[in-house]
């Protein structure tokens, strides 16, 4: 079975076909980016800081602390593994923690996560420095220890034709094993991510397990939640909203948001879809998963605001405004932390995929993403 996309004013398709299938790139090669160094780490282990960080205490040991941050900016080389066909390019960065760094949709280049162009990073992970952008993959913890870290990466080409990069590692706090295969398939614009984490302790453990997904914004960009939810809550489950009007204000929109950084949650959640659209570039970012499993969608940002402004020239050079569509497996907000039993396997998988000309989602599936 082959995929091909084809786009239809209203619906975007991912279709069965009987054309030659593309072959899919897998390569690895080296990349320059422009990078502020971070400062040598803490020569003393630091056991806890005191800091409560998403209701993960800020244990730092057996990691050490990178909490030095310089203006020397470098131009550094990374090695780079790149998957592609003909409708979509990724970008994945095994030594800054396995994140993607990028992903283009070729049919009309746009980058359906948020590009950095800089490795600029700030104070915001568990172990200091943290990069934004992209999508993070945060197991077991939320801006996970190793984030901004090397960690494994193997590359596979399967027998359909698609080919995959594995990332992911054995953490030293927990001693929990995860890893992420990003999948890409001949005449598809799919990206399949298959998320498999084992328990190799004799203890129960607790885990969040979240991919922090980047995006661009600015007063063009709407947040796409399926038109079943009414409501909105933020960390916790202290505060709601109705969504997505709350208080006059329609607030599925970026330029909406003129205090300070907020986060919402989608509140019970029962589609496997969410997705951001940019109505001024025509595009957006879908994202689809079955809701039993990976039931948390929200978004982050820093808002329209000053303060956002700060944080932009923190992180980046002039890549400008992100929002995050985050999504969660095994809990529907944070820091809702599930557990997984001595010797544990867990598994499942999600897809994101480029749309555009469709003007925002109102169904999505592997197959197509809708807009009536």
């Amino acid at each position: 079975m082959r995929f091909c996309t084809i786009f239809v004013s209203g619906i975007v398709f991912i279709l069965a076909s009987g054309l030659l299938a593309q072959e899919v790139k897998l390569e690895t090669k080296p990349l320059v980016l422009p990078t502020y160094e971070i400062g040598e780490p803490e020569l003393n282990p630091i056991y806890f800081t005191g800091r409560v960080y998403q209701g993960a205490q800020g244990h730092i040991y057996p990691y050490p602390l990178y909490d030095v941050l310089t203006d020397n900016k470098i131009d550094k080389t990374y090695k780079a593994v790149y998957l592609e066909n003909e409708f979509v390019q990724l970008c994945v960065l095994p030594e800054i923690g396995g994140r993607i760094l990028s992903a283009t949709d070729k049919t009309n280049s746009y980058e359906f996560f948020y590009r950095q162009h800089v490795v600029k990073p700030a104070l915001i992970g568990m172990l200091g420095a943290w990069m934004s952008g992209g999508v993070e993959w945060n197991i077991p913890h939320h801006h996970r220890p190793s984030s901004f870290m090397p960690i494994d990466c193997k590359t596979v080409e399967n027998r359909d034709g698609s080919k995959t990069i594995w990332v992911g590692e054995t953490e030293f706090r927990h001693r929990l094993k995860w890893s992420v295969g990003l999948s890409l398939y001949p005449d598809s614009s799919l990206i399949e991510a298959k998320v498999k984490i084992i328990n190799r302790t004799p203890f129960i453990q607790s885990i969040l397990c979240w991919a922090n997904v980047s995006v661009h914004c600015d007063e063009n960009y709407q947040v796409n939640f399926p038109p079943t939810t009414e409501f909105g809550t933020g960390h916790s489950k202290t505060e709601f909203r109705r969504w997505p009007i709350d208080k006059d204000k329609d607030i599925s929109w970026w330029k909406s948001f003129t205090g300070g950084p907020a986060s919402v949650f989608a509140w019970d959640f029962d589609n496997d879809f969410l997705a951001g659209y940019d109505h001024a570039k025509h595009a957006g970012t879908t994202h689809v998963a079955n809701h039993h499993i990976v039931g948390g969608k929200k978004f982050f940002l820093w808002g329209n605001n000053a303060e956002s402004l700060i944080w932009e020239k923190m992180l980046s050079d002039k890549d400008g405004q992100y929002l995050e569509l985050m999504v969660g497996a095994f809990s529907d907000n944070q820091p809702d932390y599930s557990w997984i039993g001595p010797g544990e396997t867990r598994e499942f998988e999600q897809f994101w995929y480029p749309i555009r000309e469709i003007r925002g989602v109102k169904e999505a599936n592997k197959n197509a993403a809708v807009n009536i």
